[in-house]
């Protein structure tokens, strides 16, 4: 069964905008996950962080939301979405913290840990 995706959006303390996405992300939902990002976008300050530590799945349809947004994102991610991230090249594209090796994308990334209440 499909695990439900749902959205958090935030404005940390430092003024970064946060969108946290939790579940999966397919062709059945992507243009939910894009209509989330983009609003979430439009009420960023500067660059939008990502959070997709919650997202046990992301299809091609997911990740070419991320990709035409790549310019404007930032993302944080596991170790279970590295592979797809990083053979994707969007790792290329913006800063992906939360993979695993060295360089930018090795780093953790400087985020709130929960939004505030």
């Amino acid at each position: 069964m499909t695990t439900p995706l749902t959205f958090t959006s935030y404005v940390r303390a430092d003024g970064v905008s946060v969108l946290v996405a939790t579940g999966e992300v397919d062709l059945s939902n992507s243009a939910d996950f894009a209509a989330a990002t983009d609003a979430a976008l439009a009420g960023a300050a500067g660059r939008l962080l990502v959070d997709l530590r919650g997202v046990e799945y992301l299809d091609s349809a997911g990740l070419n939301e991320l990709l035409i947004r790549a310019g404007r994102l930032e993302i944080v991610a596991g170790t279970l979405l590295a592979p797809l991230l990083t053979i994707s090249g969007i790792t290329e594209l913006t800063t992906v913290y939360g993979l695993t090796g060295g360089g930018p994308t090795g780093v953790v990334a400087p985020w709130a840990a929960e939004p505030p209440a």
